[in-house]
């Protein structure tokens, strides 16, 4: 009968121990992206911004280092605000181990959920390389262009109110009811899950993401307020409203953007 009862405790010991270990290691990789993030933001001014030279085309090695630099970034701001999925599934995978069954590590649905934002990242290094030959990015990556700063504030502001944008922030708002539907044993199980969460959370904030562009891509307050919005959007309890209330504010920044032309 004394076995009973000591089930619970190790259990409730055990989940603490992964919580521990998992936060740990998600908050010294985010460290380390920030880390990364505060050097290039400090050598850009010796460097012009990172700006390539006008005189010659960019080079596979110029752009790969720009994909690079946008992974980092997106692990800097995206980690935080997906940290609590994180650990739901560390919990939920650490029961069903005690079950019996078959499962894997926190890490592997983590891989699969920055695969997501690799892709973006090489799509936002390429888009970045395409603005810097149309002589558009100031030294500090920010757009010189009225028309492209005000056209990408308004086209975040209206993605803002999109159905697309509410479908994709709600199954970020809720990660025990994408488990509930989505969950997967094995391997290959957890890294499809972290993708498809990835997905979803790529389709919530790419367009915000893009505003990295009109405030400078490597400017750290550009990139900690889009960061602290992206916490406030999926982790306030009126995050989605406060996310459509924003979007507005975008429309009329790049509307007054766009008529101070």
């Amino acid at each position: 009968m004394s076995a009973v009862p000591s089930r619970p405790g190790f259990l409730e010991v055990a989940l603490r121990r992964d919580r521990l270990i998992v936060s740990a290691g998600l908050l010294a990789l985010t460290a380390l992206a920030w880390v990364y993030i505060a050097r290039m933001a400090a050598v850009m001014p010796a460097h012009h911004g990172m700006a390539m030279p006008q005189a010659r085309p960019w080079s596979v090695a110029d752009t790969g280092g720009l994909v690079v630099m946008w992974i980092v970034m997106m692990i800097a701001m995206m980690i935080p605000s997906v940290a609590p999925v994180i650990l739901l599934f560390a919990n939920v995978s650490r029961r069903r181990r005690l079950q019996g069954v078959l499962t894997t590590s926190a890490s592997v649905f983590t891989i699969g959920y920055l695969l997501a934002w690799t892709g973006y990242a090489v799509l936002a290094a390429l888009a970045q390389s395409l603005l810097h030959s149309a002589a558009v990015l100031s030294p500090a990556l920010a757009s010189r262009s009225p028309l492209l700063g005000g056209g990408l504030l308004m086209l975040a502001g209206v993605y803002q109110w999109l159905p697309l944008k509410g479908a994709c922030l709600s199954h970020c708002r809720s990660p025990l009811g994408f488990f509930s539907t989505e969950w997967r044993e094995g391997v290959s199980g957890a890294l499809l899950m972290g993708l498809r969460h990835g997905t979803y959370c790529v389709g919530c904030c790419w367009a915000l993401m893009l505003l990295l562009f009109v405030g400078g891509v490597m400017s750290l307050l550009w990139i900690g307020g889009i960061t602290a919005f992206v916490l406030m959007e999926k982790l306030a309890p009126y995050g989605a409203s406060g996310g459509r209330l924003s979007g507005l504010a975008l429309v009329l920044a790049g509307a007054w953007v766009l008529v101070s032309m």
